[in-house]
C-alpha cells in the first residue's frame, strides 16, 4: 500500500498539535531494532535512499562533530540538513535544513501523512512506532520529499545497530569515542558498547573514529575490516597537534592522510573540541578525496571557526559568569574539569546539576567535586528524573572522600536552586572571580538555558 497521499482522518491543524501526538508516543518507550522504521519508510517507498548522509555515532562528541559538519558543509555552498538529537530548546531542533529549524506548516504536513500509517501499524502486529522511530521517518520525509539536501547530517539516536537511524546507507560513518552512557541498553562493558556503536559500519562505506581504548578500538577495526570499510583512526591515519589554547579561541594544526594543514581555529572550548574538530576535518577530506566535495581551505577554516554547539562549554552570562555544560556521564564531566582547569580563570567555583537515574553517578562526581566550593543539587523537570536526595546521598559519600565541595545545597525545583546559585555568587566579595557552572542532564540544561535567555521553559517530550 502507498500513502504517500493518504489524508488522516482528522488532520493536525497546528504544529503544537503534531508535536502534542509524536511526544505522546513517548510512552512507548525505546524500543531498539529497524523492524517498524523499514516498514514506515517502505510505505513512503525508501526517501531515505535519494539522500547523501554522513551517519555519526559516539558516547559524547556527536552533537559537536555534527555542528563542524554543517558548518563547513554550509560554508561550501551546499544545502544541508541535520538531524540530531536531544534538541535544547525546541522539538524542532531536531530537524533543520540549512541553520533553520522545520516550519511548522512542513512539520503538519508530515505529521499528517505519517500518522494514519502509525497507527495503522499500532493496531497491527508491529505495534506502535517509538517517539524516536517517528521523529526519524520525519526526518526522512522531510529531507527526502520536501527539501532536497546535498548532504545529511545524520545523528545516531542511541548505540548505532539497532537504532533506527541505521536504515540509511551512508557516504561516510564517524564514530566519535566510547564511554560508559545508556549501559542499561547498550550493555555493561566498553566491548557491549562499542559493539552497538560499530553496528553503523556498512560494507564498502569508509568510517573515520577518534575512539582511542584498545578494547573498543580493536572492535571497530575487527568490524570495518569485515566489512571492507576503509578506516581513518584519530593518532594513527590522523592527528592534531594544539598550538594555542585561550578561552573562546583554540588553534591547531591538522595531519591527515592526505595533506597537512598547518593552523585552523576554533572558538569551542574544551581540549575535546580539537579532537571533535579534527574528527569533523578528517570525515570532510575523506568526501574531498573520493566523493568529489569542493572544499577550499578558506572554507573550511571559515566554517570551523564559526561552528556554535548550544550548551556545551556555552557561556549564557558574564555578570553573572554562567557556564553551561551538558556534561551527563563519566567522559563529560573529565572534559569539563579539564576545561575548567585549563581554559577557565576563577577564585570560586559554584556548580548546580541534576541527574537522571541510569547514569554512572559517582564515576561522573568524581571528576568535578574536588574542585567545587558550593554545590546546588536539583531535579530536571522530567518524569524520569533522579531525586535530589538520592543524589546529595551519594554525594555524601564522596565528600567524605575528597572533603569538598565546602557547602552543598539540595532544592529539587530548579529555578529556586538556580536562585540559590546565584544568591551564593553575589555573597562573594567584589574582588572574588566567581564562576558558576550549571552541568549534568541535558534535561536540567535545556530549561536553565531557555529561562536564562529567553525567560521561557524548553518544550519536553525527545
Amino acid at each position: 500500500m502507498n500513502h504517500d497521499n493518504a489524508s488522516p482522518t482528522v488532520p493536525f491543524r497546528t504544529a503544537e498539535e503534531a508535536m502534542a501526538w509524536i511526544t505522546g508516543l513517548t510512552s512507548f518507550g525505546i524500543r531498539p531494532g529497524l523492524d517498524r522504521i523499514v516498514r514506515l519508510m517502505e510505505t513512503f517507498n525508501h526517501p531515505q535512499r535519494r539522500l547523501k548522509f554522513i551517519h555519526v555515532a559516539g558516547t559524547n562528541g556527536k552533537g559537536s562533530v555534527c555542528a563542524y559538519l554543517t558548518s563547513v558543509l554550509r560554508q561550501c555552498g551546499y544545502d544541508v540538513g541535520t538531524f540530531t538529537s536531544p534538541y535544547l530548546t525546541s522539538y524542532s531542533n531536531r530537524l533543520q535544513y540549512n541553520g533553520h529549524d522545520i516550519e511548522d506548516d512542513v512539520l503538519v504536513n508530515l505529521a499528517n501523512r505519517l500518522k494514519p500509517v502509525a497507527e495503522e501499524m499500532a493496531s497491527g502486529e508491529w505495534g506502535s512506532p517509538t517517539m524516536f522511530e517517528v521523529t526519524t521517518a520525519l526526518a526522512l520525509l522531510y529531507y527526502g520529499t520536501v527539501a532536497y539536501p546535498d548532504f545529511v547530517v545524520w545523528e545516531t539516536g542511541l548505540g548505532g545497530r539497532l537504532d533506527v537511524t541505521n536504515i540509511v546507507t551512508p557516504l561516510i560513518s564517524v564514530i566519535t569515542n566510547i564511554g560508559h552512557d545508556h549501559m542499561d541498553v547498550l550493555g555493561p562493558t566498553l566491548e557491549d558498547i562499542t559493539r552497538e556503536k560499530a553496528g553503523i559500519i556498512k560494507a564498502g562505506v569508509p568510517v573515520v573514529t577518534a575512539v582511542s581504548q584498545p578494547e573498543a578500538l580493536r572492535i571497530v577495526r575487527e568490524t570495518a575490516s569485515e566489512r571492507q570499510a576503509t578506516l581513518y583512526r584519530l593518532d594513527g591515519d590522523y592527528a592534531f597537534q594544539p598550538l594555542e589554547i585561550a578561552e573562546d579561541e583554540q588553534k591547531f594544526t591538522f595531519q591527515g592522510p592526505f595533506r597537512a594543514i598547518q593552523s585552523l581555529t576554533v572558538t569551542m572550548n574544551g581540549v575535546h573540541q580539537l579532537k571533535n574538530a579534527a574528527t569533523a576535518v578528517m570525515t570532510l577530506e575523506v568526501l574531498r578525496q573520493y566523493y568529489a566535495l569542493i572544499l577550499d581551505d578558506e572554507d573550511l577554516a571559515t566554517g570551523l571557526r564559526n561552528t556554535t554547539w548550544a550548551g556545551r562549554l556555552e557561556m549564557v552570562s558574564r555578570d553573572p559568569r554562567i557556564l553551561l555544560d551538558g556534561a551527563h556521564n563519566p567522559e563529560g564531566m573529565e572534559a569539563l574539569s579539564i576545561a575548567l582547569r585549563d581554559v577557565y580563570k576563577f577564585d570560586r567555583l559554584n556548580v548546580m546539576t541534576a541527574m537522571m537515574p541510569n547514569k554512572n553517578h559517582e564515576q561522573t562526581l568524581r571528576h568535578i567535586l574536588p574542585m567545587v566550593d558550593t554545590l546546588v543539587i536539583t531535579e530536571p523537570d522530567f518524569h524520569k528524573k533522579m531525586n535530589a536526595a538520592d543524589l546529595a546521598a551519594v554525594v555524601d559519600r564522596l565528600r567524605s572522600e575528597f572533603g569538598r565541595p565546602r557547602n552543598v545545597i539540595v532544592e529539587p525545583d530548579w529555578q529556586r536552586a538556580l536562585e540559590l546559585l546565584l544568591e551564593a555568587s553575589a555573597e562573594s566579595a567584589p574582588d572574588v572571580n566567581t564562576l558558576n557552572v550549571i552541568t549534568g542532564t541535558l534535561y536540567l540544561i535545556a530549561d536553565v538555558r531557555s529561562w536564562l535567555l529567553h525567560g521561557t521553559k524548553s518544550e519536553k517530550g525527545w
